[in-house]
């Protein structure tokens, strides 16, 4: 007994010790970061979150087998601490029990099956892992870029945690030391097979499982505190620092220092963006040191999925692997080489045999020396860049990635903040933003046209649309109607706001348009980094809203429109700015009027057969999936939906100002989400985002002009579909929509 309680406890002194360090030296590295405003408010909802995410697996479990088995591990590790307090219970006294409840079988029968669960556990991920093999299904392993002789390490380790638990308290069982008198099934079991060694092999085998069970996990917390692992720690701190209700929808406004930026007299140390990984907030090192590559952001992306080199998950962890790296410049007291001077860095050389991906821009310059503090956190390889700009720029914003990520990773956040950087203080930025930025501030639309032209989609209609006269709104007009720019001048675009419209009148709503007094709403300005455009756009907007809606209060300050974009940084990203507003999207709308009885669909005998496209904007970003699919199915038509479709919907590829720059790597994400389409066998492409037609539309072009269209031969709006569908029982329609 001695001599087992002397090396536990000196096993275990000696592992807390070492332990200590490490978190003492990730917590001073973590909290090195800027100050992250907003993370502790909420904070019933984020107690909410924790007992939902952490402790009901809720994110794990949007992926079922994988799910279940990380569910059962998960638990496994919480009601197996029991079995660690027995654990050093005797190694002070062999017939140690935890008061009250440590004799009662429905402990010792919980204890065993969720040990028996966490085995199967393992199993199934040893054999997930070896069908998702990145060595040989490459990139199109969700593993692909992992460090997957950890992830097997760790395997290895939860199956010894296993085993030595039955082999102790097997032995338990035959030297009547054991505290459960029934109920322990596989303790029990293991003690019958055990049981034939006779009872003096027992007694040592008892002090020896028991030293090993607790010297499994001692060694197990260290090789997590050291690895990716990490997560198990750090996932539930991450998790309660999440943005609320979660990182899609509006960005963040710019901050230096913990404090918003102001862009009309900014101070003159403010950070604009991340240029450095020092820039990064607390929470942003957070979650690099939360991710646990297990390459589901990878897997839904967009852009990864046609062949460019973005990984969401390889940004994380060359952000992290830098971060850690640089550590001794940060915390340790190195001082940081004066100038980023990367001339006499051969990168590629120092890459060579470094046994890492090409994708990984971290393992062009490997080690902690100065030339990894030196390195550029942007940049090709050539300067030896953490983020190559070809991974930075192909980025479209979707929100597949934070939609997917089991620990609530902000990775959008990151990318955005990067780009921000790059665009107001390197002006490093893809060459046709530059007609972007020109347009948007000198015309105050990407198109570059007058704003003369911004009521030409109501020519020929049989009715005016009806045109704000004086400043402010009159009190009998309900809604504004938001055209935006793509509805102004994009043809197709067109088509759905003269649908929309052509609804809201028959219906009887009362609303206005502002015409010429519309500008952009700032989203392709603020997604692609130029922060400064999109404050000057909005805030232009926002003192003309504010004055229509002057003398309104909450409730009565109602905005339509037809854009996804517009709707997200209508009513989620200009109450920054002091502009708030209840935006719906036309589909809601109508949907609503469907449901009152103000329109009245009659479908057809045989309605068209169509598939829906979910708007990344409309659907992961704010999350209103029904109300188009519901309108599809009023109109008579005959859905059938693509495989991603929903929350793990494809990307049509406009977001994130892609819409504005040429796709020069791999596959084009338009076609490959028309493609998808096209495997339908639908005749329409139906959807709900201007740019999202304008995209599937250029893709469904291409395909035909090859041939390989089948069935499919338009893009339609829902609002489209709608209409037809109304004016079936409509004796005497207005003039149809072009």
């Amino acid at each position: 007994m001695a001599a087992r309680l002397i090396i536990g406890l000196g096993l275990t002194v000696l592992t807390l010790i070492l332990a200590g360090q490490r978190v003492r030296w990730l917590y001073t590295l973590i909290h090195s970061g800027q100050p992250a405003s907003g993370r502790t408010k909420e904070l019933g909802a984020r107690l909410k979150t924790q007992l939902v995410e952490v402790f009901g697996q809720r994110r794990l479990l949007n992926w079922t087998v994988p799910g279940l088995a990380h569910f059962f591990t998960f638990w496994g590790f919480v009601v197996l601490l029991t079995v660690y307090v027995e654990a050093y219970g005797a190694l002070f006294t062999e017939h140690f029990a935890i008061p009250l409840i440590g004799r009662s079988p429905v402990l010792g029968f919980i204890q065993d099956l969720i040990a028996l669960a966490v085995l199967v556990s393992i199993i199934t991920f040893a054999v997930l892992r070896i069908r998702q093999d990145p060595e040989r299904r490459q990139r199109s392993s969700r593993f692909y870029g992992s460090h997957t002789g950890g992830a097997w390490l760790i395997l290895f380790m939860i199956f010894n945690v296993i085993w030595t638990l039955f082999l102790f308290r097997g032995t338990e069982v035959n030297n009547g030391t054991f505290p459960y008198p029934s109920g322990a099934f596989g303790s029990e079991a293991a003690g019958a097979l055990l049981a034939p060694l006779g009872p003096e092999t027992n007694r040592v085998m008892e002090t020896v499982g028991l030293l090993l069970h607790i010297g499994v996990m001692l060694a197990f917390l260290i090789i997590v505190l050291y690895s990716k692992h990490l997560h198990i720690f750090v996932a539930p701190i991450n998790v309660a620092a999440k943005r609320m209700p979660k990182a899609l929808g509006p960005l963040l406004p710019m901050e230096s220092g913990g404090k918003e930026i102001d862009f009309e007299d900014p101070d003159e140390d403010d950070t604009f963006g991340r240029g450095k990984i020092e820039d990064f907030t607390w929470k942003g090192m957070l979650d690099f040191a939360t991710c646990t590559e297990c390459g589901r952001c990878q897997s839904q992306c967009p852009a990864w999925n046609t062949g460019k080199p973005l990984s969401p998950k390889l940004v994380i962890m060359d952000l992290r692997d830098h971060l850690f790296a640089k550590a001794p410049y940060l915390i340790g007291g190195q001082t940081l080489p004066e100038s980023p001077d990367h001339s006499d860095i051969d990168v590629l050389a120092l890459a060579a045999g470094n046994g890492h991906v090409p994708e990984s821009g971290f393992s062009r310059v490997p080690g902690s020396g100065p030339e990894q503090a030196a390195r550029p956190l942007v940049g090709s390889a050539e300067v030896g860049g953490v983020i190559d700009p070809d991974v930075l720029w192909s980025c479209t914003t979707c929100g597949a990635c934070v939609e997917q990520c089991p620990v609530d990773i902000e990775h959008i956040d990151h990318i955005v903040d990067m780009r921000r950087y790059q665009v107001l203080i390197e002006t490093e930025f893809p060459t046709e933003l530059g007609t972007l930025f020109r347009n948007l501030e000198n015309k105050g639309n990407p198109w570059g046209q007058n704003s003369s032209a911004r009521m030409d989609w109501a020519k020929g209609l049989d009715f005016e649309v009806p045109q704000l006269a004086e400043e402010t709104l009159p009190d009998e007009v309900e809604y504004l109607f938001w055209i935006g720019c793509a509805g102004a001048f994009d043809d197709n675009a067109r088509r759905t706001v003269r649908a929309t419209a052509e609804l809201l009148h028959i219906a009887g709503v009362n609303y206005v348009v502002l015409g010429d007094g519309e500008t952009c709403n700032g989203d392709p300005a603020r997604r692609s980094g130029n922060e400064f455009v999109f404050q000057l756009l909005a805030q232009q907007n926002v003192e003309v809203l504010n004055t229509v809606f002057e003398g309104r209060g909450p409730g009565r300050r109602k905005i339509v429109t037809t854009c996804p974009h517009c709707f997200n940084t209508l009513g989620r990203e200009y109450p920054q700015l002091d502009g708030h507003y209840e935006v719906v999207h036309h589909t809601q709308l109508l949907n609503q009027l469907v449901r009152e009885g103000k329109l009245t669909p009659v479908p057809g005998g045989d309605g068209p057969a169509v598939t829906y496209h979910d708007p990344c904007y409309l659907g992961r970003h704010n999350e209103v999936y029904s109300p188009p699919r519901e309108l599809v199915g009023a109109s008579g038509a005959q859905l059938t939906e693509m495989p991603r479709h929903a929350d793990r919907s494809m990307c049509c590829g406009a977001g994130g100002a892609r819409m504005w720059m040429e796709e020069r790597i791999g596959k084009r994400v338009n076609e490959d989400r028309v493609d998808e389409a096209i495997a339908t066998q639908t005749s329409a492409i139906a959807t709900g985002c201007p740019f999202c037609r304008v995209m599937l539309t250029d893709g469904l072009t291409a395909r035909e002009a090859e041939g390989t269209a089948g069935k499919t031969t338009e893009v339609i709006d829902v609002a489209q579909l709608l209409l037809t569908s109304v004016k079936r029982g409509d004796p005497a329609p207005p003039a149809q929509a072009e």
